[in-house]
């Protein structure tokens, strides 16, 4: 009894689809959806954000870059 099988968990589908309809679990499932959406559409402005207040407006933002030759000279002691 430690564990549920798979008729108990019918069982609890059928009476949370007596109380809620399936239109309500539906909409709750959009709404969640949205939330979801919503919340990485902020964190992805908040990167944006800083990105603006680190460059200046209408430039581009330089990814950064390695140069492989100085870290060939530095193992090579020259």
């Amino acid at each position: 009894m430690g564990s549920f099988s798979i008729w108990h968990w019918l069982i609890v589908l059928v009476i949370v689809m007596l109380v809620f309809g399936t239109k309500k679990i539906g909409n709750m499932g959009a709404d969640l959806g949205k939330a979801v959406k919503g919340f990485k559409d902020g964190v992805k402005g908040e990167e944006e954000k800083e990105a603006e207040i680190q460059a200046p407006q209408g430039t581009q933002v330089p990814k950064p870059t390695i140069d492989v030759t100085a870290k060939e000279q530095d193992k090579t002691g020259r």
